[in-house]
């Protein structure tokens, strides 16, 4: 993908084949309210074989629109312009058998969502083979064995077997690598992911781009790979396209784009992530919300968020071109010599190799109008200071007496019902003793794979699922001793942010009745001010009060994520669960919410349990770390300790396999192999549960629990036999793609 001028077109790489895909002026409209809504804007590109396009941007900025445009599969409603060749043939102008033909020869499709792709009622070995089958290329005959041959190449245990089974009985990854095989089936010569790993937990991620690089170089096809984490963009694109409002804002080479950015949202992009390898300092979110199709902006459409157009005219009234930032880097944006002369003078106080702080950091002053940011003094949660109404800290009572929540072996486990009487036959140990402490002011994140219990720790915790048995001693009082209308008086203390917002927003009440119906439950409406505090709450989140009469479906993914943060601040507790909390969110916008998280518990004191699966941003907000693996917490530590010197294979494993934004790295890191799924918690290992996945197991981890290890001087407590053992040399690894 190399444009070859202002216009953004793309030249062919020299040789006898040319580009497998070339895309020229492609736009899309599609009819919104009387009228047509144009979603993707004049894009041009060309993807080689052997090549990795990666495509970044914001939700909303056309990636997804795009790719459906290329393998035709936009609705009938759809207006599409412009030029798309594919293997030789004009999708624009091709019809349904030829488009049929060309899906299943020429173009694989890699789907967020695997069960999007899979049929529940049909063997996953039938829905492999099916397309090829329907368009005459295999034999029904060979079906079966080309079906265990697929499996297996994309690493799917006994193939032989699993072939006969239902997508059900996959976990997350294994389906989504089903998908892979059944997009490599035909050998196709373009393979586009759309979010192949958002919802996978870290682990699982790095298998499915290990079967995706790893199919992609056996075939030597083209790659459009369309995700929002910078991190697996720098791991395996060779060339990245930046997208913005419907349109390319800057392309070229990974290296050149990561460390030398030269559109100021490129920049925000990267100066808004947390970063396993960085510095913990405040993050420097993009201002504001990523533009409407249905009101694009005049001019430039970043022109609103971009703190260099200033007064400039232009960025006000001319939408740029792509023009040549470097050798084989283009950008589109007016102040390009700007953002060029501010990263050339920030490298060398900043960034260092690879780029790994882009622009000034927090340790510098954003404010200096000789070193232009990104509009960090936008982020309307900067500071509470002063927006926060005088009120009792009684965060300070907690902390004077020690920990503010201690959990004590909590368990929670749900019984397995069985035959026509649903007798209990067993049970799903989700949580099987579970202890910990936390502090007033402080943040313990929760982290750990997808069914290790981390989301229904919190949720036993506040009551909102029974425990089965240990104790939860909030401020002092043991919560399982309480009555129910105690239980309910220490509720108000101990609020619950949920992962997903809109579904946790009643979608018929207004913002106004949503924050002041916890206060009316516990009638402390009057007390704490009435409409007053309300508005005060939205300030403290930084939203108008202007907005309280708005409906959830009226606000952004992260307007709705401070709605339930402001909800969750109304009865002024001590404790905030967080579970997931940005998890759902694009990286800028996160970077907003995590800096409000931070904000507020500077300013009231509040203490943090934040489950999450995303490690960089549990480095960057956790003063503590707690890992959980199966129900139980195998490693606990400081924040710095763990991260810098885990102790058990888990930890280890979990860390090798973060993305890191860097793709000077790429080839240096070795990650760590797990072998297999989480286990069953109905029917766990026995000995320690990490054993079977374990690259480290001894024979005494497959019949005695290990026991709790206390290191480095009491900081960190591991459970585990080889705990705080080195990492053995002949450790099996492999290179990250």
């Amino acid at each position: 993908m190399t444009p070859t001028g202002p216009a953004g077109r793309a030249a062919a790489v020299p040789g006898p084949s040319g580009p497998v895909l070339s895309v020229r002026d492609l736009s899309v409209r599609f009819a919104a309210a009387g009228r047509e809504v144009e979603v993707v804007r004049g894009v041009s590109f060309d993807v080689h074989a052997n090549e990795v396009l990666g495509i970044v941007g914001e939700s909303g900025s056309g990636k997804s629109v795009t790719s459906l445009a290329v393998t035709g599969l936009l609705p009938e409603t759809a207006r599409v312009r412009g030029s798309i060749r594919l293997a030789g043939v004009e999708v624009t102008e091709a019809g349904p058998e030829a488009l049929r033909l060309m899906r299943g020869r020429d173009v694989g499709m890699v789907f967020q969502d695997p069960n999007t792709s899979l049929n529940p009622v049909f063997t996953t070995g039938r829905q492999v083979v099916e397309g090829q089958v329907a368009l005459g290329r295999l034999e029904r005959a060979r079906a079966a064995a080309r079906s265990v041959e697929l499996l297996g190449e994309v690493d799917i245990p006994d193939p032989g077997q699993r072939v006969g089974q239902y997508p059900h009985q996959f976990s997350g990854g294994m389906r989504q690598r089903v998908v892979i095989a059944m997009a490599m089936a035909g050998q196709p010569q373009l393979i586009i992911a759309d979010e192949p790993t958002t919802a996978l937990d870290v682990t699982v991620q790095a298998q499915v781009l290990s079967v995706l690089a790893q199919r992609q170089r056996e075939t030597g096809a083209a790659v459009i790979l369309i995700t929002h984490d910078l991190g697996v963009i720098a791991e395996v694109a060779h060339r990245v396209a930046v997208m913005y409002g419907g349109r390319i804002v800057e392309t070229g080479p990974v290296q050149d784009i990561f460390s030398r950015p030269a559109h100021p949202y490129t920049v925000g992009l990267l100066r808004s992530m947390p970063r396993l390898d960085g510095r913990s300092t405040r993050l420097i979110p993009i201002a504001g919300q990523p533009p409407s199709p249905s009101a694009w902006p005049e001019g430039c459409a970043f022109q609103p968020r971009c703190t260099l157009a200033g007064d400039d005219a232009r960025c006000r009234s001319q939408a740029p071109s792509l023009a040549p930032a470097g050798p084989a880097q283009w950008t589109a944006c007016h102040q390009a010599a700007e953002v060029s002369r501010w990263v050339q003078a920030t490298d060398s106080a900043d960034t260092g190799p690879g780029g790994r702080a882009i622009g000034p950091t927090a340790a510098s002053d954003p404010s200096s109008p000789s070193v232009p940011v990104v509009r960090a003094a936008a982020d309307p949660a900067q500071s509470v200071q002063g927006r926060v109404p005088a009120q009792p800290r009684a965060t300070e009572v907690a902390t004077r007496a020690g920990a503010l929540l201690q959990v004590e072996g909590l368990q929670v486990h749900f019984p397995v019902k069985t035959g026509v009487l649903r007798r209990v036959t067993g049970a799903v140990r989700a949580v099987d003793g579970v202890s910990f402490e936390l502090h007033a002011g402080q943040t313990l994140g929760l982290v750990g794979e997808s069914g290790c219990g981390k989301t229904t720790t919190g949720r036993a915790i506040i009551g909102l699922v029974p425990a089965t048995g240990g104790r939860v001693v909030f401020d002092g009082q043991d919560l399982s001793t309480l009555t129910p209308l105690q239980r309910r008086q220490s509720r108000r203390h101990m609020q619950y942010v949920f992962q997903d917002p809109y579904a946790s927003l009643n979608p018929i009440r207004t913002v106004a009745d949503i924050l002041a119906e916890p206060l009316h439950i516990h009638g402390l409406y009057e007390d704490f001010g009435g409409d007053r505090w309300v508005r005060e709450l939205l300030d403290m989140v930084g939203l108008s009060a202007s907005m309280s009469g708005r409906f959830p479906k009226e606000f952004s993914g992260g307007q709705r994520q401070r709605i339930g943060i402001a909800r969750a601040l109304a009865l002024k507790p001590r404790l905030l669960i967080l579970d997931e909390p940005v998890a759902a969110l694009d990286v800028s916008i996160q970077a907003q919410i995590v800096n409000l998280l931070q904000d507020l518990q500077r300013e009231l004191g509040l203490a943090y349990l934040f489950i999450a699966h995303d490690l960089s941003v549990v480095r960057h907000i956790s003063d503590r770390v707690a890992v959980m693996y199966l129900g139980r917490i195998v490693e606990e530590g400081a924040k710095r300790t763990l991260y810098e010197e885990p102790s058990h294979p888990y930890t280890q494993s979990l860390l090798s396999a973060v993305p890191i934004p860097d793709p000077s790295l790429r080839g240096q890191r070795r990650r760590i192999i797990l072998q297999g799924d989480l286990p069953n918690p109905a029917r766990p290992p026995a000995g320690c549960h990490f054993h079977p996945r374990c690259p480290q197991v001894e024979p005494v981890c497959r019949t005695q629990v290990p026991p709790v290890r206390w290191l480095h001087g009491g900081a960190t407590r591991g459970v585990c036999h080889r705990v705080g053992a080195d990492v053995p040399s002949a450790l099996a690894v492999e290179e990250v793609a």
